[in-house]
């Protein structure tokens, strides 16, 4: 489960931020997980409340927002979303496919409490 090694390097851009912005505790913890990421939203929960004991964020809440995969048709310039795995084009029926948002996981937003 690699989600434990994705909590732990957030834990630590956490505590960067909160440091740097003299924070004592963080409340909220917003992320974007990308259909495509490879993580898995309730391993991505479980990981977090196992690693947020005795932290800065042991009070805090994590709040993920699911992002859809997000496609733009290198043939016809039309962008789109992927629905169930079909990666073809549904304005000219084209493969020729970048996939401009939907793989990545990212820290959106900490709530701080200073």
């Amino acid at each position: 489960m690699h989600e434990f090694s994705v909590v732990q390097s957030l834990m630590g851009l956490i505590e960067q931020n909160a440091m740097q912005n003299n924070a004592k505790s963080v409340s909220k913890v917003v992320v974007k997980i990308g259909k495509m990421s490879g993580i898995e939203p309730h391993l991505l929960k479980i990981a977090f409340d196992t690693f947020k004991e005795k932290t800065i964020c042991e009070n805090a809440q994590l709040e993920m927002i699911i992002q859809d995969v997000v496609a733009k048709c290198e043939d016809c310039g039309k962008e789109f979303i992927i629905e169930n795995n079909r990666f073809i084009c549904p304005f000219c029926e084209g493969y020729n496919l970048q996939i401009i948002d939907g793989e990545d996981m990212y820290l959106l937003s900490l709530e701080l409490e200073v």
